[in-house]
């Protein structure tokens, strides 16, 4: 007799591709506040970035910056400007992707504009990769406790949510349901977020802050080069190996996330893995044409 699959299987199946993917991966108990963590890298439970592996990074990434230049950048990441989570999430992926414009006093007493950089997006491997399950929060009095969330360099880009496949009542929508109550009850680990996933261990779909479920979508291709029409039994293992190769990733988040007014409304959109390979290949095909060696001639994408 077979045994019955339950979340925690999915749980650890999907830790188990991460750490294919090579990302460390931790029990988030463990790094939990003082008493309860074994070894804390929280000081309340309302923390939601992992700020010595940010300040680790930055100190990496920045060798050239002084340090209470940096410092200051770190307090600026952790500011929240606005009760809005839409406006906090976009002006910290202006942060992820732009820089944090910084001023310093130099050797000869110069005031000398810098940068300072929360990610390398050319080497993903400069970058620390961590799958955290069972990350808890609590905020406004409103505890819980995410299935998994992926920090870069301690920033918490996104999270995943998953649901019994045994349970014919728990299912992707459950846990899309399940993120509208995060994000209206512990709004402070979205103002960084990049994507959600929703999964249960079979079909799995990623969207935005603001996506609507029509806007969860599948990920076909691992990568690009077979698209996977019936996907229905490893639709989680192709969109977490698809869209969480670390390259990959951090392109997604850098080129291929957009913030757009609807109606009035301030919309985050993610792109599809048909609009993400189109792109990349339009783009591969302009390099090479515009080389010496190149006809010159480049081609225009459309898709919707």
């Amino acid at each position: 007799m077979s045994r019955i699959i339950t979340e925690s299987d999915v749980e650890q199946a999907a830790l188990d591709i991460f750490e294919e993917l090579d990302y460390k991966t931790l029990y988030a108990p463990d790094i939990a506040p003082p008493p309860e963590g074994t070894k804390p890298e929280r000081k309340t439970y309302s923390d939601v970035v992992l700020v010595e592996r940010l300040a680790k990074a930055i100190d990496k990434l920045n060798p050239s910056i002084p340090k209470e230049v940096k410092e200051e950048a770190i307090k600026k990441v952790l500011r929240t400007e606005s009760p809005k989570l839409i406006v906090n999430n976009q002006s910290f992926h202006g942060m992820l992707v732009n820089g944090l414009d910084v001023e310093h006093r130099t050797k000869d007493g110069r005031i000398a504009g810098d940068k300072v950089w929360l990610f390398d997006f050319e080497k993903p491997e400069r970058n620390e990769f961590l799958a955290a399950n069972q990350f808890t929060v609590i905020e406004n009095n409103c505890n819980r406790r995410p299935d998994i969330v992926i920090f870069v360099n301690g920033l918490p880009l996104a999270v995943i949510e998953l649901k019994n496949p045994a349970d014919e009542n728990a299912t992707v929508w459950t846990a899309f349901s399940q993120f509208e109550t995060y994000k209206n009850e512990i709004p402070s680990l979205f103002n960084y977020n990049g994507m959600l996933v929703v999964s249960d261990g079979m079909e799995a779909r990623a969207g935005t802050i603001t996506s609507g479920k029509e806007w969860f979508m599948l990920w076909r291709t691992i990568d690009g080069k077979e698209i996977k029409s019936d996907i229905r039994s490893k639709s989680m293992e192709v969109l977490l190996k698809g869209m969480f190769e670390k390259g990959r990733f951090l392109d997604i988040i850098r080129h291929f996330l957009v913030f757009e007014k609807e109606d009035n409304a301030l919309l985050k959109k993610l792109a599809g893995y048909h609009q993400y390979y189109a792109v990349n290949k339009a783009m591969e095909a302009t390099i090479k044409a515009s080389s010496t060696k190149g006809d010159k001639r480049c081609g225009v994408v459309w898709h919707s």
